[in-house]
């Protein structure tokens, strides 16, 4: 079964320190993380989230492209964002909280019901989703016209 590697490494504590992130394959990294970034928006690093994110826009965009195909509507082209929340805790600490999926599509010959259908389907389907189990996944879809 194919792996997917990357690495941290991170100085000093928690509130002050900073750290890097690198993919395995050298695709990206290091890139800055810091726990500013995580509770306050800074900018110049990034979080576990955002690459939860990036990670979450990009499976979704193939489970949705798959389910198109598997309905007879493979799509010229797909466009997902994923946001993803990360806040306190009522009883204490910190979590990832929601993710909202926001697709628009063009995809020859479907309407808005059926797209939005399959759009459903690879919400729950796709594999970085399922990880996610716990977490609330909202979902906008919109077809285009082609």
């Amino acid at each position: 079964m194919p792996e997917s590697r990357a690495s941290a490494q991170w100085e000093g504590n928690l509130v002050n320190g900073k750290g890097t992130v690198t993919s395995g394959t050298g695709t990206f990294g290091p890139i800055p993380v810091s726990w500013t970034a995580r509770t306050q928006q800074a900018i110049n690093a990034t979080t576990p989230e955002e690459l939860l994110a990036a990670a979450q826009a990009s499976c979704y965009c193939m489970a949705l492209s798959h389910e198109l195909t598997q309905k007879g509507h493979a799509p010229s082209r797909l466009d997902a964002s994923a946001v993803v929340t990360f806040g306190p805790q009522p009883g204490g600490g910190w979590a990832v909280t929601t993710s909202k999926i926001s697709v628009r599509g063009v995809v020859p010959g479907i309407d808005q019901k059926t797209f939005s259908e399959a759009a459903e389907a690879a919400a729950k389907g796709c594999p970085v989703s399922r990880a996610l189990a716990g977490v609330q996944i909202n979902l906008e879809s919109a077809v285009l016209e082609s």
